[in-house]
């Protein structure tokens, strides 16, 4: 049996090293919205960001448990070696309304979503070369001990929760007899 590669699939024989790729801070208009996303930031300390006249706004992140009474976050990592991907999905209070934008951090960079009115969740970002990299080819993930996406992080910016930081480190005792987490 031939083994397929696909042309997304990862090729490095380890893990990347999570500080590959320097943390995000986020800086928002408070005028028009507009959002500044920055890469190492805190090793520039004093930075500031002038939109509109005026300084924006330095977003601190809340943890996803933080705000759960306003936005419910979650991921799954889907697609095994050749198609991976990582499906973000949220329940907002009320129904129907949903996050502004959704920013997935990775190994080498990040990956930014502008949600649409309309827009369900999930939304799924799919991950190529070192991004791609996971140990198996479970689909989905099983959640195994080697958290293939640890060093990952999913931002949400809900105007009422503000920016929710959800990193994507979850490990289940299920992975060992290969079922699935009971729903």
């Amino acid at each position: 049996m031939e083994e397929v590669f696909g042309a997304r699939r990862c090729r490095d024989t380890r893990k990347p090293r999570a500080e590959q790729c320097p943390d995000v801070t986020f800086y928002r208009c408070s005028t028009c919205g507009a959002l500044f996303p920055v890469t190492g930031a805190e090793k520039a300390e004093g930075l500031e960001i002038f939109c509109c006249g005026k300084p924006a706004e330095k977003l601190e992140p809340r943890r996803a448990e933080e705000v759960k009474e306003v936005i419910e976050a979650d991921y799954q990592i889907t697609g095994g070696y050749n198609d991976n991907a990582v499906k973000v999905s949220w329940k907002r209070k009320p129904y129907g309304s949903h996050p502004e934008w959704v920013y997935l951090k990775t190994f080498t960079g990040g990956y930014l979503k502008y949600i649409s009115d309309g827009k369900r969740s999930p939304i799924v970002f799919a991950l190529a070369d070192t991004d791609a990299f996971c140990y198996c080819d479970e689909d989905p993930c099983l959640e195994c001990v080697f958290r293939c996406k640890r060093g990952f992080t999913a931002y949400f910016y809900d105007a009422e929760a503000g920016l929710v930081e959800l990193p994507l480190d979850k490990m289940t005792a299920h992975w060992q007899s290969g079922g699935k987490a009971p729903e």
